[in-house]
């Protein structure tokens, strides 16, 4: 389920991303980036409408995915 960001209070969107910017696993490239840097480029993202908040029903959890994941324009 796809949630629009517009739609979160700040407080819980900002504490959302850097949850997500932080998990294990999560690699932006070679570059060294904070954690600000990061919930910064996501919050981008999400703005451009190229990446999307998607809430998974059977693993409990939030990600971000991408616009072509869902084929949207």
């Amino acid at each position: 389920m796809i949630i629009p960001h517009t739609e979160l209070p700040p407080e819980t969107l900002q504490a959302l991303l850097e949850e997500i910017v932080t998990r294990d696993g999560t690699d932006y490239g070679e570059e060294e980036l904070t954690t600000e840097q990061k919930v910064n480029r996501a919050m981008a993202l999400l703005q451009n409408k190229k990446m999307f908040i998607v809430y998974s029903e059977l693993h409990e959890t939030c990600t971000l995915q991408s616009k072509e994941t869902f084929g949207s324009d």
